[in-house]
Order: structure tokens, then C-alpha cells, then sequence
């Protein structure tokens, strides 16, 4: 006696029901990092703003992204020079085109908006030519040691806390006294009782005589 085999059950539109694929955590992790990559980024929003020359397929626009980006991390960035330089220039036109129009605008929203958008051009362009210099010829980097040259101990403080202004105020409030001590040659002591003065006699200290024994 042979066993019967269940058949799918089919669905309303007559197709039999398909298995969920299961998850590839090593597909998935590399499709992520293909979508990622900036070359082919960069190949999909060229390939959207439609090339002048020609229809260019997304793997070999991809590839040679791949490759411009690889020549300016070894060091070699005459294309980036080469781009900034015409970016400079295509600015410049943008900035003269809209000059024009400024002066032949007849009314004054246009004037502004044609003069807004000029200067906006023209200071892109002079920022794009500041980059270029800056690539062509770095600014040095200059490295200033200290140098503390003195005889005996030295302390230098390179920079100041309010726990060291503090204790220097309070060092400050009691200079004075300390100044007055060392010409003196002597502490002072303000609980000392004044010595009796000879030039007056009214004034000096009363003496023993005629004084009651129970005070």
C-alpha cells in the first residue's frame, strides 16, 4: 500500500504559496558595501544628470571613478587641479552672463535677483581659486619650542587656574605687611601695649603711689 502525498494547498489566484527565502548575512553585508561605495554613488547621480557624451553604462563609469579616486590617494592630484581650475572658469562665465542681465534687468526684482545670484557666482569662483592655491603651495607649518634658560631652579606656568588666582591675590594683599616687616627687621605685633612717652609727663604711666590696696 503506497502513502498518498499531500499537495499544496493552492491559493485564490491558483499559484502555489512560495517559501520565504532564508537570510544571507555575507550577501547582505556585501550588497551593503557596494551601495556604499562612493564611486558608485557618484556613477548613478552622473548617469541621472545625462552625459553629453553619449549613453555611459553605470560598471565602466563606476570603474573609472574608482580609478580618479585611487590616483588622488596615492598623492596625485593633477585632475583635481585640472577640475578646480575649470570649475574657476565655468563660475567666472556664470558671474559675467548674470552681470549682464543685471544691466539690461528693467525692473527691480529681477536687478536683484540677476545681482544675488552674480555675486554668489563670483564668490564661489574665488573660493574655488583659493582652493587651488592652497593645493598648489601649503601654507608651512611652523613648530615654536620654548626655550627657559636660567641659573637655579625655574618654574614656568603655561597657563593660570582660579585655585592660582586665587592664592595669588591673597599672596598680593599681604605683600605690603611682609615688605614692612623686612625693613623693620621685626614681626608686628599689634596686641603689644604702647610704651610711655617722656616729652609730655601728663601723658606717662601712673606709678604706685597713693593707690588703694583692694581695687
Amino acid at each position: 500500500m503506497t502513502m498518498r502525498k499531500d499537495k499544496p494547498v493552492p491559493t485564490a489566484c491558483g499559484k502555489e504559496p512560495k517559501t520565504p527565502a532564508t537570510p544571507d548575512p555575507e550577501r547582505n553585508a556585501s550588497l551593503a558595501k557596494t551601495v556604499l561605495r562612493p564611486s558608485l554613488q557618484a556613477a548613478a547621480t552622473i548617469m541621472r544628470w545625462k552625459p553629453i557624451v553619449g549613453d555611459v553604462e553605470l560598471l565602466p563609469l563606476m570603474e573609472e571613478l574608482a580609478g580618479q579616486a585611487q590616483l588622488a590617494i596615492d598623492g596625485n592630484l593633477k585632475r583635481a587641479e585640472a577640475m578646480l581650475i575649470a570649475q574657476a572658469h565655468t563660475l567666472d562665465v556664470i558671474f559675467n552672463n548674470l552681470a549682464r542681465r543685471t544691466a539690461s534687468a528693467e525692473f527691480l526684482p529681477q536687478f536683484e535677483a540677476y545681482m544675488r545670484l552674480g555675486l554668489k557666482a563670483q564668490s564661489q569662483c574665488r573660493t574655488t581659486l583659493e582652493t587651488l592655491a592652497t593645493i598648489k603651495h601649503p601654507a608651512a607649518v611652523t613648530f615654536v619650542r620654548q626655550a627657559n634658560v636660567a641659573h637655579g631652579p625655574q618654574q614656568v606656568n603655561n597657563g593660570t587656574s582660579p585655585v592660582a588666582e586665587d592664592s595669588r591675590a591673597r599672596e598680593s594683599q599681604s605683600q605690603p605687611n611682609k615688605l614692612l616687616e623686612q625693613q623693620h627687621e621685626q614681626w608686628l605685633d599689634r596686641e603689644k601695649a604702647p610704651s610711655s612717652i617722656n616729652s609730655n609727663s601728663q601723658m606717662e604711666t601712673l606709678g604706685e603711689i597713693n593707690r588703694p590696696k583692694n581695687t
